[in-house]
């Protein structure tokens, strides 16, 4: 079956690249390709079981219409100074400006106008200074928050747009691999039914988020297609009270903090922060159990988590930086018996695990109820668990108690967007007629920049 287009991944990338094509008025034929289900169709159990059951053939939290990231926190950052690399490639401004494209379009289908940290310009300079004091940089980043749930009803929303607009999605296709001619891309095999098919198109646009970026990275050593190894987050995630935080929940909803502690110098980041949030659990291929964060409108704890990641970049003589991290998740999944690990922040700096009688115990109860008590240091890298302990003290100089007795931390958190594919300005690779966008791309992180890429794809798939 012959195409104009086909979109491999139904994520934000994918989406928005399709929905650029539509508002321009294209008639070319476009299918997207999604390994998951309709938006409708993804249900985790967990909320009635209480534990995860690894959800077979995929976890529905990451694979599905709208991807991972609308079923974790739902955040939209509105500053091109958050989100991966894409303004390097397009340049800052045009990035800027994509940006307020595309945050019109998640307005247009019913995203909350209200936009988080912005005014407050007193008490963001006290926090810029307390910051700067501990040696961090404040990323004051304007957040729309979509909230987990609103965020299923909006994509709906968009699934439905799509497919009344004449763009055929295919669900439980799983692209198994590329149809090239030389230097030419001329379709995708899928796997289909438990049958093998091929779909023809002028151009592919590959999408896969950071569910698929392992096999982006694969397809790209098969077929020679040009590719750098990128950076790998590994980290934790943080949850304390509240109390703790809620200046920062109440001045700037999410604090982006950038340190580089000694003795190694690491970029060490904070990531995807949660007010009144609930830690979740994602499972990705071979059962591997990672950590996350919800954020719902009306749902909330009393408690905030957030991610706290340290970058790794490996080149020589070893340049496989997925494969690092997913080692280091099912180390930590091992200790956990196939669960999150989850420990207390004194525990580590005492030198001890922890007990299941001592959270209970705790002031900061966790939100992620089938979590087990133990020792995440026996797993974690030296390299990374001293940078994030270094990290955590100085973050406690900006948010004092952060780095309590009782402060958790969860892991494996990982993210896997490390593959980072060559592509020109108008996003095509070296091989004719492929594109590569989002996470899986290692040219963006979060929804945002990568709907925004999607966006840019979408105008020059119309030029």
């Amino acid at each position: 079956m012959k195409y104009d287009v086909i979109i491999v991944g139904a994520g934000p990338a994918g989406i928005f690249t399709a929905i650029e094509m539509l508002k321009l008025g294209s008639k070319k034929k476009i299918l997207i390709l999604e390994k998951g289900k309709a938006i409708e169709n993804r249900h985790c159990p967990k909320s009635k079981t209480k534990q995860c059951v690894s959800c077979k053939p995929y976890c529905h939290i990451t694979t599905g219409f709208s991807g991972a990231g609308a079923f974790s926190d739902g955040k939209l950052s509105l500053s091109y100074e958050v989100g991966g690399d894409l303004p390097t490639l397009i340049g800052e401004q045009n990035a800027q400006d994509l940006i307020d494209y595309t945050d019109k379009i998640y307005l247009d289908f019913g995203a909350d106008s209200h936009v988080e940290g912005v005014g407050n310009t007193e008490e963001v300079k006290d926090i810029r200074k307390r910051a700067i004091k501990a040696g961090l940089k404040l990323v004051d980043c304007p957040i729309r928050h979509l909230g987990t749930e609103k965020a299923q009803d909006l994509y709906l929303a968009i699934e439905h747009y799509l497919q009344n607009n004449g763009v055929e999605i295919r669900f439980g296709c799983e692209c198994i691999n590329l149809i090239l001619r030389e230097k030419d891309c001329l379709g995708v095999t899928v796997l289909e039914n438990g049958s093998e098919v091929e779909y023809y198109a002028d151009h592919t646009v590959v999408a896969t988020g950071r569910r698929g970026a392992d096999w982006l990275e694969k397809i790209c050593e098969e077929h020679s297609i040009a590719h750098l190894p990128g950076t790998v987050d590994i980290g934790v995630r943080v949850e304390i009270r509240n109390e703790v935080i809620e200046k920062i929940n109440d001045v700037l909803y999410e604090s982006k903090l950038i340190g580089y502690p000694k003795p190694f110098k690491n970029k060490v980041r904070t990531f995807c922060q949660n007010p009144g949030g609930f830690v979740s659990q994602e499972n990705y291929d071979n059962d591997l159990a990672v950590v996350n964060g919800h954020s719902y409108k009306d749902l909330k704890s009393s408690n905030t988590n957030l991610a706290i990641l340290c970058s790794h970049n490996f080149s020589v003589p070893f340049n496989q930086p997925i494969a690092y991290a997913q080692k280091v998740g099912e180390l930590t999944n091992m200790l956990g018996a196939g669960h999150i690990l989850v420990q207390r922040f004194g525990d580590i700096l005492d030198g001890k695990r922890t007990w299941p009688k001592e959270l209970s115990q705790s002031n900061v109860r966790p939100t992620l109820p089938d979590a087990v008590a133990g020792d995440i240091t026996a797993a974690m890298p030296y390299r990374a668990m001293t940078n994030i302990i270094n990290f955590i003290q100085a973050v406690d100089e900006v948010v004092p108690g952060f780095a309590s007795q009782e402060t958790l931390l969860y892991s494996p958190e990982l993210k896997f967007y490390s593959n980072r594919v060559k592509m020109d300005e108008n996003l095509n690779t070296n091989i004719r007629g492929l594109h590569c966008l989002g996470d899986s791309s290692g040219w963006t992180r979060g929804l945002m920049m990568a709907s925004v890429m999607g966006v840019l794809m979408g105008r020059k798939l119309c030029d």
